[in-house]
C-alpha cells in the first residue's frame, strides 16, 4: 500500500564511516510518528547515561514525521535532537524550510548520526544514495558560503541542506542547525553537537514524489487550506509574520525589556512587525509547499548593509536581540539576526545572553577590559552586533558568553546568577511568565528548558464575547469550557496547560507547523489519508504524553530532579516599572502547580518519576529500566 513513510531509518557512523539502513516496521512509526518520540527512543536506548553531549557517544537525530514532505501547507517541519550541551538533558528543536521535505523525498524517514569524524565532512543524500564527503574546504564558512559551495560542487541549485556556520563549529552551547539561510532548529544547542561531530552539512535532494494512501483527500484539504489562507484565515501572519502589535506586549508586560528587568522602553513600537515591513521590508516568503507566506525579508544599506538572502527577524529574534537588550534600531536588530543565521546561533540564546552580560556590565561585574573596550550597556545597538560575532568565534568575552547564562554566571560570580534568565540552562524565550502564568508552568516543567513553542499562552482563557467563552482552539475540543483568571496557577489552569502542551508536543511528532490553522479534526484526516491508518484523536494525544514521558525519564536518568522544575530568580519578583511592577510569581504556588501537573501526567507527585502503570498504559514499559533506582 502506498503511504507517506518509507520505513527507512538511515544510520551514519562518522567514526567508522559506515552507512546502514534499518526498517523498524509500521508499528514503530504508528507508535511514535516521528519527531520527539523517535529522538527520545534513540537517546534512551543508545546514548549511555552521563555521556558527554559534545563527545562521540552522543547521537544527533534528524526526525521528520509521517506527514513531512507531503504537498500541503505546514508539512515541511521536522525535529532534530540529541543530549543537549546547553542543559545536559533532553535536547530537541523544530524547524521548517525545505530540507526536511527533500530528505523525505530522497527516500528516508529519519537520520541518526553517531560517532565523530576526524576531519570535517558533509553528507550527500540523493534518492536513496548516501555519501560521506570531505568538508575541510567548507570549515569556517558561513551558512550562505557553505550552501553556495556545496550546490556548485554537486552541480544542482535545487539541493537543500541542514548545516552549521562558525557558531556550530566552535561548539557554542546554543548553536543551532540552519535549514537553508532563514530557518533555524534553534533551541538546546543542536548545532554544537553537529560541530562536535565535525559534520558541516547534510545536503539532500529528492526527485521522487512522496506518496499517500489517499492522495485525493490530501489534495482536497491542501486546496481548502490554501483558499482559506488567501481569503484571510491566516490573519496578520500571512502579511507580516510574527510580532505585529508590539505595543500590546508593552502594555501587558509580555515584551521582555532589558533582561526581563524593566517594564517600559522608549520607541518600542519600532520593533513591531508591521513597522519592520513598512520601513525595510521587501516581501514575504514561506516554506516548501506552504500557502502561508509568513517569513519577512528585509533590506537596508545603513547603518548596516543587510543581506536579504538571510530573510529577516521574527518576534523571538527582534525581542531577544532588540527589546531584551534595550535596542529599538530595527536595522541593527536585523543585522544581529542575520549574523545569527550566518553563524548558526540561536537568536534567543544569543540575545538573552548578551542582555545578561549588559546587566553584569552595568553593575560592575564585567568591565571594559573584559569586553575588549565595548561599552556593553543596554541600548547600545552596535555592541549587540559586535557581540554576536564574538560569541560565534569565541573571541574575548564571547568565549564565556558562548557557554550560556547559567555557566557564565557561575564563572562571573557575585549577583550574576540573579541576572541569568534561564531554566535548566536554557535561556527564556520572549514571553513573560509573570504575565502568562501558563507559560510559567511551561518554562518550569519543559524537558528542554524554557521554551514557548510547547507551552500554554493562556491570556485567551480569560476572554469572553457575545458568543460566550472562546478559548484556544487546542483546548476547547478537549473540554476546557470556562474562563479562568489570568493569574491563576490552580488545578484548572494546570489542566488546561496539560491538554494544550500535550497537543503541541503531539504536533511535534507528526510534525506539522503551528502557524497553519489546521484543526485537530483536519489533522486526523490528513494523517489517516497519508498513512492509511485509522488514528483517532485519542491516539493522537497519546503521542504527546508518550514523548513528554520519555523525555522526562531521560532527564531523570541524567540527574535532573523536581528541584530543577523552577523559574529564574527574577520571575518571583516584580519588574521595575510597567504593567508588572506589582507582579511576581509566588514560588510556593508555582511549585504546587508543578506537582499537580506531575499527578495529571501519571507521574509520582513528589519526584515527577513516571509510574510503572503510566509507562504500560503508554506502551513504553521498556523505559522503566532507565528510571533512577
Amino acid at each position: 500500500m502506498t503511504r507517506s513513510f518509507h520505513d527507512k531509518l538511515l544510520r551514519v557512523n562518522l567514526t567508522e564511516r559506515t552507512v546502514t539502513v534499518e526498517h523498524p516496521g509500521p508499528i514503530f512509526w504508528r507508535r511514535y510518528m516521528g519527531g520527539w518520540n523517535v529522538i527520545a527512543d534513540v537517546l534512551l536506548k543508545e546514548v549511555p547515561a552521563g555521556a558527554d553531549p559534545l563527545g562521540p557517544q552522543n547521537k544527533l537525530i534528524f526526525a521528520p514525521g509521517v506527514l513531512t514532505g507531503l504537498a500541503f501547507s505546514g508539512a515541511t517541519r521536522s525535529a532534530v535532537g540529541a543530549k543537549s550541551p546547553l542543559t545536559g538533558g533532553f535536547g530537541a528543536a523544530e524547524v521548517g524550510g525545505f530540507w526536511s521535505a527533500q530528505f523525505k523525498r530522497a527516500g528516508f524517514d529519519a537520520l541518526i548520526v553517531e560517532g565523530a569524524a576526524e576531519e570535517p565532512v558533509y553528507l550527500w543524500i540523493k534518492d536513496g544514495e548516501v555519501e560521506i564527503r570531505d568538508a575541510r574546504h567548507l570549515w569556517g564558512k558561513t551558512t550562505k558560503e557553505t550552501q553556495a559551495a556545496i550546490r556548485q560542487e554537486l552541480g544542482d541549485e535545487h539541493i537543500d541542506m541542514a548545516m552549521i556556520g562558525p557558531g556550530g563549529e566552535n561548539q557554542v552551547r546554543y548553536a543551532c542547525i540552519m535549514d537553508g539561510l532563514k530557518d533555524a532548529a534553534g533551541r538546546t544547542g543542536m548545532g554544537a553537537v553537529m560541530g562536535s561531530k565535525k559534520l558541516k552539512a547534510v545536503a539532500s535532494l529528492g526527485t521522487q514524489p512522496l506518496g499517500a494512501a489517499d492522495e485525493e483527500t490530501i489534495r482536497a484539504l491542501a486546496r481548502e487550506m490554501a483558499q482559506d489562507i488567501r481569503a484571510g484565515k491566516g490573519g496578520s501572519m500571512a502579511k507580516y509574520g510574527t510580532g505585529v502589535g508590539i505595543e500590546g506586549g508593552v502594555y501587558s508586560g509580555n515584551l521582555p525589556i532589558r533582561n526581563f528587568r524593566d517594564g517600559e522602553l522608549e520607541n518600542a513600537i519600532e520593533l513591531s512587525a508591521d513597522v519592520f515591513m513598512e520601513k525595510i521590508g521587501t516581501g514575504m516568503e514561506g516554506c516548501w509547499a506552504c500557502a502561508m507566506r509568513c517569513k519577512k525579508v528585509v533590506k537596508a544599506e545603513a547603518p548596516y548593509a543587510l543581506d536579504s538572502d538571510y530573510g529577516g527577524p521574527e518576534y523571538e529574534s527582534f525581542g531577544a536581540l532588540g527589546s531584551t537588550c534595550g535596542v529599538t534600531d530595527i536595522v541593527a536588530v536585523s543585522k544581529a539576526t542575520e549574523l545569527c543565521n550566518a553563524h548558526s546561533l540561536d537568536s534567543i540564546g544569543a540575545g538573552v545572553t548578551i542582555a545578561f552580560a549588559m546587566e553584569c556590565f552595568e553593575n560592575g561585574l564585567l568591565t571594559l577590559e573584559d569586553t575588549d573596550g565595548i561599552d556593553l550597556r543596554f541600548g547600545n545597538a552596535d555592541a549587540v552586533v559586535q557581540m554576536v560575532d564574538k560569541i560565534a568565534h569565541r573571541q574575548g568575552l564571547g568565549d564565556l558568553l558562548a557557554e550560556g547564562t547559567k555557566r557564565a554566571a557561575a564563572r562571573i560570580g557575585g549577583d550574576a546568577a540573579r541576572y541569568a534568565m534561564q531554566v535548566k540552562g536554557q535561556e527564556y524565550p520572549m514571553h513573560e511568565p509573570r504575565y502568562k502564568r501558563g507559560i510559567a508552568i511551561g518554562y518550569a516543567v519543559s524537558p528542554t528548558g524554557a521554551d514557548h513553542n510547547h507551552s500554554f499562552h493562556d491570556p485567551a482563557m480569560v476572554n469572553t464575547n457575545e458568543q460566550g467563552f472562546q478559548p484556544d482552539g487546542l483546548v476547547r475540543p478537549m473540554g476546557i469550557l470556562e474562563p479562568m483568571a489570568l493569574e491563576s496557577l490552580g488545578p484548572e489552569k494546570v489542566r488546561a496547560f496539560k491538554y494544550n502542551t500535550v497537543n503541541k508536543v503531539s504536533r511535534n511528532c507528526l510534525t506539522v507547523c503551528a502557524f497553519v490553522p489546521w484543526s485537530d479534526e483536519q489533522r486526523m484526516r490528513l494523517l489517516n489519508a497519508a498513512t492509511g491508518w485509522d488514528v483517532s484523536t485519542y491516539e493522537y494525544f497519546k503521542l504527546g504524553e508518550r514523548a513528554l514521558t520519555l523525555a522526562r525519564i531521560f532527564n531523570l536518568r541524567e540527574g535532573f530532579t523536581a528541584a530543577d522544575d523552577r523559574l529564574a530568580l527574577r520571575s518571583y519578583g516584580p519588574t521595575t516599572s510597567g504593567a508588572l511592577a506589582e507582579g511576581g510569581i509566588d514560588p510556593e504556588v508555582l511549585d504546587e502547580a508543578v506537582h499537580v501537573y506531575y499527578e495529571m501526567m501519571g507521574w509520582e507527585r513528589e519526584s515527577g518519576a513516571p509510574t510503572q502503570g503510566t509507562l504500560a498504559e503508554l506502551d513504553i514499559a521498556w523505559a522503566a529500566e532507565h528510571l533512577p533506582k
